[in-house]
């Protein structure tokens, strides 16, 4: 009797504390995730004539193939529509480009999306975003409420990583087998694609940064300028690198330093998962199968841009 009782008082004593904290007992995953990439405006004058806004296909095939699925989220939009989109979606990507990080219309609602984001997941949401190059710098942009870019050119280059002492333990880094987190620091598996970025020096001199994420690694630029290449939020599922793991499965043209390898492949093929994963754990839902139908990207199809940019397909809007 004195068991029973006993572990009575545990049960409701753990019950108690999981609500104190906002968590399930037990985690329920969402075994059919779908990701938001946020379109961004046109700056190219050889693709504006295909549309206004734009996703290249590569970042739609590395979402695909961590086994999550897609949905474009369109600038011209109403409040009202963002929050409804906020609230279907399992997770965001922010992409690579080369908009203003704080005029344009891309940044204004990537901000309004990341504060939904922090408001839910201090509610107990989960609600991961993934930021791509211009979109790791928006991320420092929307964190540090200033733009703290400098000169860092690392344009059309391979580079292996300067790993941090935090990479080994950090949620982005942790699943890579032993030999590929070695490889990542001894080979040239990331491609850059960038004029600039965030230094070293900066973001560890800015307390909203520091304090809001955890440095993963660090590049050296031409200039010699040391920037943040990897990060991830300590307290948020906020994920950013400033080069970019997609091109190496989906982007071929042979003017660029796309990595190919063995090791690349891994690199990428793994991190989509993990970002697939990440999506897992929202339980946000389309409130009918039909509307979820209607908003995936398998609605639209790309144009064939190969001719006219790096990008084999884009999608357009």
């Amino acid at each position: 009797m004195l068991h029973r009782i006993a572990a009575l008082i545990f049960l409701v004593l753990a019950v108690r504390c999981a609500r104190a904290a906002r968590l399930p007992l037990v985690e329920t995953l969402n075994d059919r995730p779908v990701i938001g990439i946020l379109t961004q405006e046109v700056r190219d004058p050889s693709l504006r004539p295909y549309g206004g806004t734009y996703i290249p296909s590569s970042y739609v095939k590395y979402i695909e193939s961590g086994g999550a699925r897609v949905i474009p989220i369109r600038l011209n939009q109403t409040i009202e529509e963002h929050e409804k989109i906020f609230r279907s979606i399992n997770g965001l990507i922010f992409i690579g480009g080369a908009v203003d990080l704080e005029t344009s219309d891309f940044a204004h609602t990537a901000g309004f999306y990341f504060r939904l984001a922090l408001k839910a997941n201090d509610e107990g949401d989960y609600f991961p975003i993934w930021g791509t190059c211009l979109g790791f710098q928006l991320l420092t942009v929307l964190v540090a409420g200033e733009n703290l870019l400098s000169k860092t050119m690392a344009d059309n280059i391979s580079m292996p990583l300067n790993l941090t002492s935090d990479a080994r333990a950090s949620r982005m880094f942790k699943s890579f087998p032993p030999e590929l987190f070695r490889a990542l620091s001894e080979e040239p598996l990331t491609g850059n694609f960038h004029h600039y970025g965030v230094t070293e020096q900066v973001f560890v001199g800015n307390e909203k940064l520091s304090s809001f994420f955890t440095i993963l690694s660090i590049n050296q630029a031409e200039n010699g300028a040391v920037f943040v290449s990897s990060m991830e939020g300590k307290k948020y599922p906020f994920y950013g690198v400033q080069w970019h793991p997609e091109v190496n499965r989906f982007q071929w043209n042979p003017h660029y330093t796309f990595p190919h390898s063995k090791n690349a492949v891994q690199v990428s093929s793994l991190l989509a998962q993990f970002l697939a994963n990440e999506g897992r754990r929202s339980s946000h839902h389309f409130s009918q199968p039909e509307e979820e139908s209607q908003a995936l990207i398998y609605n639209y199809n790309p144009v064939y841009t190969a001719n006219v940019s790096a990008y084999e397909q884009v999608y357009f809007f």
